[in-house]
C-alpha cells in the first residue's frame, strides 16, 4: 500500500542486515517498447514477489534492491528524475583503470540462504526475462568472520543505526526522491598468488589494518596510501559514510578470487571521491598499493528509488520523457577520468550542512 500524502517514503531494504548470502545481477533493457512497459509493470509487483518467496523462510531475513541506471531512468520513468543520478565515471591513471560497463538495472538480492536467493532471481527472471538482457551475475557468500578472500575483514567502519540512514539516504535536499539512495558497484578480481607471497606486516600496511584482530593501525605508522586512509572522506571537519555490502565470490578451480563492492549512499559523490583517491591518488601518485593485486572489472551508477515510488509505477509510458535518440542495449556511457579530478565539488547540499 503506498503511504499517505503526509507520509515520507518507505525506502526499499536498503539498510536491511548484512547476510550470509547474495546475488548481484545487472541487467539491460531490449530496445522494444513492449520491453520497457514489462519492467515498469514490474516495478509495482516486486514487493509482493518478495513477499511470497520470503514466507517460505521468515526468519532467512530475504530481501531485494532495485536500482536503475541513468540511460534507462528516463525511459522508463521520464522525468523528473534523481538531481545526481548520471552514467559510472571511469577513471584512468596509469595502469589503474576503474571500467565503466553496461547496466541498465541492479537487482542486489540478499538471504541468509542462498536458494532463498536464488529463487527470487527465478521468479524475477521469470516476469522480466524477454524484455532483458543478463550483463552480470555473481553469487557472493560471507567468508569466516566477515572476511574477503585476501583475509582482511571487510566492512568494519560501515554505519549503523541513524548514522547508517543519514548516509545512504536521500532527504529533503532531493525531496522527490526521498527514501532513495545511489548504489555504486565494482566487480573486482584479486592476485591472491601474488597477494600471498607480501609479509603479513606489508599486507597490514596496504590495507591499515591488523589481520588477525582488524585494529587499525596507528596513524603514526598507517602510510597516507593506505586503503583505510584513502577512503576516508573529511568535510568541514566529519566524516562522510556510505553503507557498504560487500561480498567474496569466487571459483578456485578457474583460479578466480574476488570482491563485489557495493556502496549505498544519499550522494554519489562521496563513493566517487573514495574511488579518486584510490585509482589516481590523495595527492595524485599517492594511489590505494591494493589496486597492484586487485583489477576492477565492472563498473556501474544506479538509483535505488524508495518502495513507494516503485508501487506506484504503471505500465504506461510516462508523459515526460527526456528527448534524445535512445541508447542502444549493452553501450555504456561514461566521463572518462584521467589523472585529473572528478570535479565533484563539495559533498554537503544546502540541507544537511
Amino acid at each position: 500500500m503506498l503511504n499517505g500524502p503526509d507520509q515520507a517514503p518507505l525506502p526499499q531494504q536498503v539498510l536491511a542486515p548484512l547476510t550470509r548470502a547474495a546475488i548481484f545481477l545487472v541487467v539491460t533493457l531490449k530496445p522494444e517498447p513492449e520491453s520497457y512497459a514489462t519492467v515498469r509493470s514490474f516495478c509495482g509487483d516486486l514487493a509482493g514477489l518478495i513477499r511470497a518467496v520470503e514466507f517460505r523462510d521468515i526468519e532467512a531475513g530475504l530481501s531485494c534492491i532495485a536500482a536503475f541506471g541513468s540511460d534507462a531512468w528516463d525511459r522508463l520513468f521520464g522525468s523528473p528524475r534523481p538531481a545526481e543520478l548520471h552514467p559510472f565515471r571511469e577513471i584512468r591513471s596509469g595502469n589503474r583503470h576503474a571500467v565503466a560497463t553496461p547496466g541498465d538495472v541492479l537487482f542486489h538480492i540478499r538471504a541468509a540462504r542462498m536458494d532463498m536467493c536464488f529463487e527470487l532471481e527465478t521468479q524475477i527472471m521469470e516476469r522480466i526475462g524477454d524484455a532483458v538482457s543478463p550483463v552480470d551475475e555473481v553469487q557472493g557468500f560471507r567468508y569466516f568472520d566477515d572476511r574477503d578472500l585476501i583475509g582482511f575483514v571487510d566492512g568494519t567502519e560501515n554505519p549503523r543505526g541513524t548514522v547508517a540512514l543519514e548516509a545512504a539516504l536521500v532527504g529533503e535536499e532531493d525531496a522527490a526522491f526521498a527514501g532513495g539512495s545511489y548504489v555504486i558497484v565494482q566487480k573486482y578480481l584479486h592476485d591472491v598468488k601474488g597477494w600471498n607471497n607480501l609479509s603479513t606486516e606489508v599486507q597490514e600496511h596496504i590495507i591499515g589494518r591488523r589481520k588477525l584482530s582488524d585494529v587499525e593501525l596507528d596513524d603514526a605508522v598507517k602510510p597516507t596510501s593506505a586503503h583505510s586512509a584513502l577512503t576516508v572522506i573529511v568535510e568541514d571537519g566529519k566524516e562522510l559514510k556510505i553503507l557498504r555490502d560487500n561480498m567474496p565470490f569466487g571459483q578456485p578451480s578457474r583460479g578466480e578470487f574476488g570482491t563485489y563492492f557495493i556502496g549505498y549512499s544519499r550522494t554519489p559523490r562521496i563513493t566517487e571521491r573514495m574511488l579518486e583517491n584510490m585509482f589516481i591518488g590523495r595527492p595524485p601518485g599517492n594511489y590505494d598499493r591494493l589496486l597492484d593485486f586487485s583489477r576492477a572489472i565492472t563498473g556501474g551508477l544506479f538509483f535505488a528509488p524508495s518502495a513507494t515510488f516503485l508501487e506506484g509505477v504503471g505500465e504506461q509510458q510516462p508523459a515526460a520523457m527526456t528527448g534524445g535518440p535512445a541508447v542502444a542495449a549493452g553501450q555504456p556511457s561514461a566521463t572518462s577520468v584521467r589523472d585529473t579530478s572528478l570535479g565533484i565539488g563539495s559533498l554537503r547540499g544546502g540541507r544537511h550542512e
